[in-house]
């Protein structure tokens, strides 16, 4: 009788403790979503979050936009949502965000302009932060980002940045194959000249978000305020680097990052072009010193060549203004092994979708059999992936269910966070990687002032 009272008491003490775990519970703050990504984190319910959403933004067409998308997915037809958005306007509305303490994490994606304070004073007043990139456009963002991280661990916040492109299936077996050296061999090491990794991505100011056209806010085509294309997008593909060559391994960006070389270069914006994209007929004053014979000259493109732990590197990210008929942004990521070349290519003969290929140095049929077994073990975990030979070496054939879609991979990001505040921190590496990849993007800014000989870009 003692015997089973024990058990009892025993099940009911791991049962409260489970309800303990089970009941971390979230409740989301959005402050200022300037950019729809905000809205994407709330395509899909969590578990462990709230439906009730405090927004705290000024009064504009940038929060209407913001509402009308998450009250769109509120009302579809399939799966849909049950947020329900509480406003404030007020003009001291970041203020109110702090003195309110309605929720315990907090979407940032908007204007990176305070967005490294927002994150600063945020988790000194003990609010977690997904922060949309980049999370640090200058030098003295970068300074106070650390301040952050060191300000979060104290008061036992986390911070992280929303980098979907992990999610992307193509990525994902790329770094699958890196880890079988006998498909891949050893990563390669490459010079300046001849990087070991090359990662290159095209994107356009106009495009359709969740079947509409997005309309950018002006302040988007502003370096100073969104931050110039070498410290932008560029933070996707670095993140990417590491990520895939080095995973959960620790950096230290003072010892294992060298920036050999960075450039910068503008994207022709007419007016037509800008007033397609904001709906506004003319540019306001903030823009007006970037403005040459009535064209925009947006400095959105960047280039670097650095190291990591000892690897050469090449980034580049490029802005068009719209994508031709039938094409949209494409992606280019290299891999160089000492057996084989990873390579991802995603132009028109793709059809404008990631497609992952596989070229070896050298096409032998002991390489083939090690291939098609690396693929063996591949599709246990993802079933129906497969090869066909090609010119060079092998397409992998990836089912269309894997591909999930840009909009859906914040979901996954957002899962990856609540499972790190759920257990109350995350791996060191995922910190380091943060800092690391800030001080690689805007040690390139500062590397491209030079080579343009100039002070402000």
């Amino acid at each position: 009788m003692f015997k089973a009272y024990i058990s009892i008491i025993t099940m009911a003490i791991m049962m409260f403790s489970l309800q303990g775990t089970a009941q971390k519970h979230y409740k989301l703050l959005t402050l200022e979503p300037g950019h729809f990504h905000a809205a994407l984190v709330q395509k899909t319910m969590y578990p462990q979050v709230d439906k009730d959403v405090h927004v705290y933004a000024p009064e504009g067409p940038e929060l209407r936009s913001h509402l009308a998308l998450v009250e769109g997915y509120n009302q579809r037809g399939t799966d849909p949502t049950h947020w329900n958005e509480i406003v404030y306007t007020g003009r001291d509305y970041f203020n109110k965000m702090i003195s309110d303490k309605a929720g315990n994490l907090l979407v940032l994606a908007g204007n990176n302009k305070n967005k490294t304070n927002y994150i600063l004073q945020s988790v000194a007043a003990g609010i977690n932060v997904l922060a949309d990139k980049p999370m640090a456009i200058d030098k003295t963002g970068f300074d106070k980002l650390q301040q952050a991280f060191a300000l979060a661990a104290k008061n036992k916040v986390l911070i992280y940045d929303i980098m979907t492109e992990r999610y992307d299936i193509t990525n994902i077996i790329q770094r699958e194959l890196m880890e079988m050296p006998k498909v891949f061999g050893q990563l390669q090491k490459g010079t300046p000249l001849h990087p070991a990794v090359i990662k290159e991505s095209v994107h356009h100011f106009f495009k359709n978000v969740s079947g509409k056209p997005l309309i950018r806010p002006a302040w988007y085509f502003d370096v100073k305020q969104e931050g110039s294309g070498i410290v932008d997008v560029t933070t996707h593909l670095v993140d990417l680097v590491k990520w895939t060559c080095f995973p959960d391994k620790v950096t230290d960006y003072k010892t294992d990052i060298k920036i050999n070389s960075a450039r910068q270069w503008a994207t022709e914006i007419s007016k037509a072009q800008f007033e397609k994209s904001t709906q506004l007929t003319d540019y306001p004053d903030y823009l007006k010193k970037d403005v040459k014979n009535d064209t925009l000259h947006v400095y959105s493109n960047g280039e670097m060549n650095y190291s990591l732990k000892g690897v050469a590197v090449k980034i580049t990210a490029i802005w068009n203004f719209e994508a031709p008929e039938g094409g949209g942004d494409t992606y280019y990521s290299l891999i160089k092994g000492s057996k084989a070349n990873l390579i991802i290519r995603q132009g028109a003969e793709e059809n404008y979708n990631t497609v992952l290929y596989v070229e070896p140095l050298k096409k032998t049929a002991d390489f083939t059999r090690s291939l098609e077994k690396a693929i063996g073990t591949i599709s246990k975990k993802f079933p129906g992936v497969g090869i066909t030979p090609t010119d060079k070496g092998w397409k992998i054939n990836i089912p269309t269910q894997y591909n999930i879609g840009h909009e859906a991979q914040f979901a996954e990001v957002t899962k990856q966070y609540l499972k790190y505040l759920q257990e109350g921190k995350m791996p060191q590496w995922e910190i380091t990687d943060m800092i690391s990849k800030y001080y690689t993007t805007i040690s390139a800014l500062e590397k491209s002032k030079k080579y343009l000989g100039k002070t402000e870009r």
